[in-house]
Parts: structure tokens; sequence; C-alpha cells
């Protein structure tokens, strides 16, 4: 193995200022903040945004209701300009719904936190498509197909940049002829923005013990539909959100309904991935979830456009790591700011990037780069985004502990004593992680999900179809297993092979051939990156790592 590393290129390397990870509302807000505050001060600042989906918005999947705060400290102006934020919310309605009708639960019993009113409809891949012009036009340099493989450290171990992964390797690792080394990005500071469990955050979080004194991050996995639906059946503005069936009492999780312009719906299927039933399929609960009579109907007639899925951070104000390692920061999504009965990550992510970048750029002023930046971590926790976060930390705990019905009434108790600036219930833990919480199947009811109509609810493969996921698909499966022998004894033998079910893209089989053993099949060309096998595999026995730069989906309007 030395030799082979002796014998690899030298790599070309790029110097900038800072070095951002990520091209979604974390990094480019961070971005845009850092060349506003030098452009206010006469400098020159060079920054550069790497992105590994083919562009911007690519790999960017949420529902979304948007909160404008973050948006609103960035460009205030950003309301007289043309966008792609054109549906405000002009109604909220939330359903609970029982195996054949639903109830809708009024207004004023709702937490006010929980109100829509003043938050936009969007698709967050434009927003992003958006907010990457406006960083080029101060003068960020943006760069889509760079996949960021691996943390470059400095002598004293602090973090001094990253590197691309290698292109043009062959699935058994040989080199090809078109090989090229991977570049190495280099920085007087590196922010890690790249969503929830991204693979260099989780290296960075495990080499300097972030996580130290903190609950475990906890998950839930969002699958989600564009759908045109006949103009009759729009109502531009509504926001619907919906929980209980298809999930039961002791599985969390829900949904949402969202009306943006042009008769498209956006339709979303949350399930908390802390759940105990290795026979659960969340991509086949959120098909048969459409089929509910309060569901329905919207969709009758219509044309399902996208599909997608992402992991969703879900562990909160409890949850969140140190954000500060020599020589960077954790933000965004990378640092768990998603305010889970809310729906809603985006606007937490802006502000965590626009507060990164001011310390960034104090630090810089002051001549210094690859140490800790001090203060980032106390001013995040006592600003807007640790306040958003800390008045709803015990929803998740109190649902996972009690259960539906108990969880969600006790939850809004504490929504609403959080308001008054209390809780009854101080800051509950979350117990294990989402890795530890599957039962033995052989413990657990089987269920059998009813066949796709081909109208309101379809298949794996016709789904992922529809994300425009590519892969080249002679490179090496980016998804390892640390060890196959526990994957067949454990979860084969043991929980009966839920990686084929909570993968949403059909990535995972067992195959079984004659009298030879089950053999664990890895359909990598299908990864939608979602992450939910690096978070749910029973032994946390597979990692996932980057594939070549571009690789994965390439939604256009997620």
């Amino acid at each position: 193995m030395a030799e082979e590393m002796q014998d690899l290129p030298e790599r070309e390397s790029m110097e900038f200022d800072v070095v951002i990870v990520g091209a979604g509302p974390a990094g480019l807000s961070a971005a845009i903040r850092l060349k506003q505050l030098a452009a206010e001060a006469g400098e020159e600042l060079s920054v550069v945004v790497l992105e590994k989906g083919s562009e911007v918005g690519a790999h960017i999947l949420s529902g979304a209701v948007m909160d404008p705060v973050g948006l609103d400290a960035l460009l205030p102006g950003w309301r007289d300009e043309d966008t792609p934020i054109k549906t405000p919310v002009t109604a909220d309605h939330f359903l609970f719904l029982g195996p054949s009708g639903s109830v809708r639960l009024p207004n004023f019993a709702m937490p006010p936190l929980m109100n829509n009113h003043g938050n936009y409809i969007v698709s967050l891949g434009n927003v992003c498509r958006w907010l990457a012009t406006k960083a080029e036009e101060l003068g960020v340099e943006v760069y889509p197909g760079f996949a960021a493989a691996e943390v470059l450290y400095g002598d004293d171990g602090q973090v001094i940049g990253v590197a691309t992964g290698d292109m043009g390797v062959g699935r058994n690792g040989a080199h090809k002829d078109a090989y090229m080394r991977g570049m190495a990005l280099l920085g007087k500071y590196v922010l890690i923005a790249e969503g929830a469990r991204g693979s260099l955050a989780k290296m960075l979080i495990s080499k300097f013990e972030l996580d130290k004194g903190c609950e475990p991050p906890k998950f839930g996995i969002g699958l989600k539909e564009l759908w045109e639906v006949a103009p009759e059946k729009h109502t531009p503005g509504l926001v619907q959100h919906s929980f209980g069936w298809p999930l039961d009492a002791r599985t969390g999780g829900g949904s949402f309904l969202y009306h943006l312009e042009d008769n498209q719906v956006a339709v979303g299927f949350v399930v908390h991935l802390n759940y105990e039933n290795p026979w659960i399929s969340p991509f086949d609960e959120f098909q048969r979830f459409k089929h509910h009579p309060a569901i329905a109907d919207t969709f009758e007639g219509g044309k399902r456009l996208s599909y997608g899925a992402r992991a969703i951070t879900e562990g909160g104000f409890q949850s969140i790591p140190k954000l500060t390692f020599p020589g960077g920061l954790l933000i965004g999504c990378a640092a768990g700011l998603v305010n889970v009965p809310r729906i809603k990550g985006s606007h937490n992510a802006m502000l965590s990037g626009a507060l990164a970048a001011e310390k960034v750029h104090a630090a810089l002023k002051h001549g210094r780069s690859g140490d800790l930046i001090e203060g980032f971590d106390a001013d995040l926790r006592a600003g807007p985004v640790g306040r958003d976060l800390k008045a709803v930390r015990n929803v998740k705990p109190l649902w996972s502990k009690y259960g539906l019905y108990a969880g969600i009434a006790l939850g809004g108790l504490d929504m609403w004593t959080n308001t008054l600036g209390f809780s009854l219930f101080g800051t509950l833990g979350h117990g294990k992680p989402d890795s530890q919480t599957l039962k033995p199947a052989s413990q657990c009811r089987k269920i059998d999900y009813p066949k796709p109509d081909g109208k309101l609810s379809f298949d794996k493969l016709s789904s992922v179809f529809l994300s425009n996921t590519n892969h080249e698909e002679d490179q090496p499966i980016h998804l390892k297993v640390l060890d196959d022998a526990l994957q067949k004894s454990s979860e084969h033998d043991v929980f009966a092979g839920p990686s084929n079910r909570y993968c949403p893209a059909g990535v995972y089989e067992w195959v079984e051939e004659g009298d030879a053993a089950p053999r664990f099949q890895i359909n990598a060309q299908n990864c939608v990156h979602c992450k939910t096998c690096d978070i749910k595999d029973p032994n946390a026995n597979i990692n996932w790592t980057v594939p070549e730069g571009a690789g994965g989906p390439n939604y256009p309007n997620m």
C-alpha cells in the first residue's frame, strides 16, 4: 500500500482564504456574507464553495416551507428582486389521520411557533441556485462536480483544506486511462456545510470528539414527490401537515402537502429512524399514505414529476456537537440545526452560515489561520438559532418515549410552556442512536404492503428514474461494508435484511441463488445520497462515502 501511495502523482492544489464544502443554504450564505464583509472593509477575500452535485441544487431536497428570517438578515432587499421565492403561505392545516378518516386540529390549539403565515413555499434547490448566482456576483468561486472526499491536516493537526476524490478509478481499484488525482483545496479556514450526515463532518466529529457530552444525533428519512395537479385541486399557498396513519402509534413521523405555484404540489413523508420494527419500509409507507381519502383526491388525475429522499437531522438542541475544530467550523445541517416540529432548517442554516462568516472574517482580519474560532458555539446557542431549537427540544424525545398520542400531547404542552420561557421537563435525552433501536425480526409483525397501482403509488425503480440519478458504473462502490460476515450474521439473520426496506432507492438486496448462502448485493448506481444506510444499519456497519464528483441525483426543482 505504501508503494502504491508513493506511485500516485502529486495533487494539484489551489489556495483560498476560506474553503466551504457544500452549496446548500448554509454554505452559500457563509460565502455571501464573507464577501459582503470584505467589500464593506475594502478587502480582497478569496472564497470557494465545493458542491458534489452536477450543479448547485442537484442534491438539494427539502419540503420546503421557508421561514425568511435568515434570508432577511442576509439579503434584506430580496423581495424587490426576481427570485424563486414566489408563493407565500395562505392557509395552514393540521390533520390527524386514521385508517379511513381524518380530523383537522384547530389552529388556535397549536403553539404559536407552529404558525406558518409569513413563510414561503419553495423549491429549496431553486433557492440555492439563485443564492449561488448572488454569491458568484460577489466574486465567490462555486465549483459543482467537486466531491470533497478527504480532510487535509497541517503539521499541528489543524484542518488546512480538503481534497476531492480521484477520478478515473475502476471498480476493481485499478487506474483507468482517464485517471486523474483529486485536487487539494487549501484554506486558512474550512467551513463544513455538507448537510445531514455529511461524510467529512462525521470524520471531524470523530477525530476531534466534537460530540463528547452531547446526546446522540437523531435522524429521520424524508421522502418527497412533486406533482402537477388539476387546477381545480390546487390552492396556491396551502400548507397541510398530518400525522398518524399509516404509521402505528410507536413509530414517529408525519407528512405534508405544500401547494406551490403553477399547479404544483409537493407531497412528503417523514419516518423517524428510531423505529423498532425492521419490517417497516418508509418508501412503502409513503406510497400507501397517498391513498388515504384525505390525500388521494388532490392527486387523482395528476402527474408525478419528481421523486427523491434525504436524511433529516432530528436531534435538535441537545444533540448539537461542538461546532469548532482547529481550522474550521460545522454549519447548517452538518451541525444538526433542523427544528423538527416545524419541519424547517433552511433559516437556521442561513443564520449559522452568516454567523460563521462573521467569526471567520474577524479572525482573518487579525492575521489568524488554522486555529479555533472562539465564540461561535456560544453565540449560535445564545442567538436566534439556539432560541429556535431550545423551545422545541423535548418534542422528539417525548414522542419517542411515550408514543404518538401521549407524546404529541406532551410535546405540544412543552412548546406552549416554552413560549413563557420554561419547560416542565427540563431537557430530555434521546437514548440510543438510531442504529441501535431495531428489534429482532422474530419479535416484530411482518408488514405486507399493497402493490403500487401506477397512478398514486409507484415502485422504487420507477421512482429512482424520476430522480435522474446517475453514477459512473465502473468506479469503486462508495457504500463500504465494514464487516461482510457481520452483515450476514446480524443484518440478515437477526434483523431480516432491513437495508432492503429502509433504503428508498433499491440499493441493497439479499440475493439467494440455489443452495448458496444469501449474497449482499449493492446497486450503488441507484444511490440518491440520502445517507439512511449510514444511520440505520443495526451494527453501524455501512459507511457512506462520496462517489466520483457529479454522481448521484439530479433534482431539477426539489
